[in-house]
């Protein structure tokens, strides 16, 4: 039966020998065969650590339709930014847009424009020839008063003392008067009983008493002109602006009691740059608004002051309604002096002027082309300029030079 053994097998169909036979032997045969078992359980160790290789590998993730549509997305995106880069390159390389306009001879009026404020030709500030204390005011602001009228008294109690001793003294003056002139008249009938020295002595006490009444008689005049001035009267006819003042006040003589003005006379005063003081002259014309008016006056510069403020750098100037105006003193006017007027002349933008070597010039557009062309202009503080040399009617010029460089090539738009 051995021989029968030693040719059957056990076939492992499953477990960690699966794969591989194990034969049945003799003990000689088996004594013989162990190495074989010893290789036949190493191959089944490696066996073991190679098992992961014998799975199938992972399939690799499909896409799925979000994944897709980001795709697609960022495609669009780089597309749109390299057409746009494109675009952008080809506008950058044609000709520049620019607004134009063709230059052409019209009527030009060069003003200056001021602000002024109205004032009184006529206008004084009343103040009192003595200190005191203010008894009564007769005025209030806005009252209208004649030359010499009352507008205020002060309290005369302690000058009307000293007048009261003014002419007690001259009274007394008057009586030692009478009695040297009686002494004299005396001396003198005695003839020439009486020795020399003493009609000397007479006479000269005469003299001397008519003296003191002279000057008792001066002093009393003085004191009463002195009380006089406790009554402050309007120096001029004309209507109270200001009034500072209020009864039972105390003032001195440089108390500013009231202004009065007269208001049938109103002009404007304003200042002018000293940059423009040797264009402005008398007699030049004006437009004239009031402040709250959108009605424009008829006005002339009626005086120009020959001295500049040293402190603002103003010229004064007043400025003459051709028509009376009734308004409030101080009140704002807008003035605008006309200093040149032309019947033809070329005007450009203050925009259209660049300075490259310091000196104006404009851009003229020819055949697509902006050339750079000097010209002389009349500075001015207005948006637009009187062009003498260097424009000629006809001429295209650009309205805005910034960034606009002689030679390049424009496209020529009307604004």
């Amino acid at each position: 039966m051995l021989p029968d053994l030693a040719r059957s097998t056990v076939c492992c169909p499953s477990g960690p020998f699966a794969g591989w036979e194990e034969q049945m032997t003799t003990p000689e045969q088996h004594k013989w065969t162990a190495p074989s078992r010893e290789a036949a359980n190493a191959s089944a160790k490696a066996g073991e650590r190679r098992l992961p290789a014998l799975r199938p590998p992972p399939e690799a993730p499909v896409p799925g339709p979000s994944r897709r549509i980001w795709v697609w997305a960022v495609g669009l995106v780089v597309a749109g930014s390299v057409a746009s880069g494109l675009v952008l390159q080809l506008w950058a390389t044609g000709p520049a847009p620019v607004a134009v306009e063709t230059a052409m001879l019209a009527p030009v009026t060069r003003v200056l424009a001021v602000n002024g404020r109205i004032e009184s030709l006529y206008a004084v500030d009343v103040r009192s020839q003595v200190g005191g204390i203010l008894a009564d005011v007769s005025v209030a602001e806005g009252d209208s008063l004649q030359s010499g009228e009352i507008a205020a008294r002060i309290d005369p109690t302690a000058q009307q003392a000293i007048l009261r001793q003014a002419m007690a003294g001259l009274d007394a003056a008057l009586v030692v008067q009478a009695q040297a002139q009686a002494t004299l008249e005396r001396t003198r009938a005695l003839g020439a009983n009486v020795a020399r020295t003493v009609l000397e002595a007479a006479e000269t006490a005469a003299k001397t008493a008519a003296q003191e009444v002279a000057r008792m008689t001066a002093l009393l005049d003085q004191t009463q002109v002195q009380l006089g001035n406790f009554t402050v009267r309007a120096p001029m006819t004309g209507t109270v602006i200001v009034l500072n003042v209020d009864p039972g006040q105390s003032i001195d003589p440089s108390t500013v009691l009231m202004t009065i003005a007269d208001l049938g006379q109103l002009i404007v005063e304003t200042d002018v740059d000293e940059a423009h003081a040797t264009q402005i002259r008398a007699g030049m014309p004006a437009v004239l608004q009031l402040t709250g008016e959108t009605a424009t006056r008829g006005g002339r510069v009626s005086h120009v002051s020959q001295r500049v403020d040293a402190a603002t750098g103003g010229l004064a100037v007043r400025l003459a309604f051709d028509d009376p105006v009734t308004a409030p003193v101080g009140l704002t006017v807008m003035a605008n002096i006309v200093i040149d007027r032309r019947d033809a002349a070329l005007t450009v933008p203050r925009t259209a002027l660049v300075h490259p070597d310091g000196s104006p010039a404009v851009l003229v557009v020819a055949e697509g082309i902006a050339r750079l062309r000097p010209v002389t202009v009349i500075d001015w503080p207005a948006a637009r300029l009187i062009v003498t040399e260097g424009l000629a009617p006809g001429d295209v010029l650009v309205v805005d030079a910034t960034g606009i460089a002689d030679g390049q090539a424009v496209r020529a738009e009307q604004p």
